[in-house]
């Protein structure tokens, strides 16, 4: 949902008391709660006016349309992502992060049609940044460079993201038929039948590969945070290595760490960004 004035939208998150009149609190407010008991689709400045008992001219007046509502929206639930986060709870970047992304499904859990207003272009308000800001605090002091801090929990965000899609899809479905996807599976006998001409998936299927399936959100989050763990140990090794050639470098017994094994590599290094390169043509990688 594209957002016709990004400006506008910024002045109405960030300003001074834009959320404090009580119209616009009550509008966002009863936009939440129709999105909740039913779907984003169901928002409307029409539906809203008459939730409300007010004439939709009046609901205009304070925000200029569902795009703007939406942002309202987004952000005012966004609120609720760190509501039971514990400021002295210890356990290190992982724990923390891990915690922040249970959270973080959980929110989207509550308020489902959050998957449905993913725009990449909307504007984040302060509740949104002050979600970020916390997953940051929780990476920034690992060693990693600022650049890959902001990619790790942008690639953890991206995993809540994805999972509560799934599963507001899920929630969609289950809503318009009636029937659980379990349900849904154990009538696919006709399906079934067909898959013996696939070798890998009968045998897997055989030996017991859907009897108790690990929690798909607890093993992609695991999975997610090894990867952002391996990323800081090789970071932390290779601080002790050559720049120039990779041989380990024995640390210093004081002063700034060394950079490079040799005295020769440290040449080696200093004719390269002089642009002499000498034999060898520069660092290597």
């Amino acid at each position: 949902m594209q957002l016709t004035d990004p400006e506008r939208s910024t002045e109405l998150l960030w300003r001074a008391g834009a959320r404090r009149g009580l119209s616009l609190e009550r509008i966002v407010r009863a936009a939440v709660e129709l999105a909740d008991a039913e779907d984003l689709a169901a928002v409307s400045m029409r539906s809203l006016a008459e939730r409300l008992g007010f004439t939709t001219m009046a609901l205009y007046r304070h925000v200029r349309g569902k795009a703007e509502l939406v942002a309202l929206m987004r952000d005012e639930v966004m609120g609720g992502w760190d509501s039971a986060a514990d400021p002295s709870a210890a356990g290190g970047w992982r724990a923390e992060l891990e915690a922040w992304a249970r959270r973080g499904l959980a929110l989207h859990q509550r308020h489902p049609w959050l998957a449905e207003s993913e725009d990449a272009r909307h504007v984040p308000g302060p509740n949104a940044v002050a979600v970020f800001e916390r997953a940051l605090g929780a990476v920034a002091d690992t060693g990693l460079p600022p650049a890959q801090v902001v990619a790790a929990v942008n690639l953890l965000g991206g995993f809540v993201d994805s999972a509560a899609r799934q599963s507001a899809a899920a929630l969609r479905a289950r809503r318009r038929t009636g029937v659980s996807d379990e349900e849904w599976w154990r009538g696919r006998d006709s399906l079934f039948a067909r898959l013996d001409r696939y070798p890998t998936l009968s045998r897997l299927y055989r030996e017991g590969a859907y009897e108790a399936p690990p929690d798909p959100f607890d093993f992609g989050l695991q999975r997610v945070l090894d990867g952002i763990d391996t990323l800081i140990r090789d970071e932390k090794r290779d601080e002790n290595v050559c720049r120039v050639c990779g041989a380990p470098v024995s640390a210093a017994t004081s002063g700034r760490p060394r950079d490079y094994c040799s005295r020769a590599c440290q040449q080696r290094a200093y004719r390269a960004r002089k642009g002499g390169g000498g034999s060898g043509g520069g660092p290597r990688p």
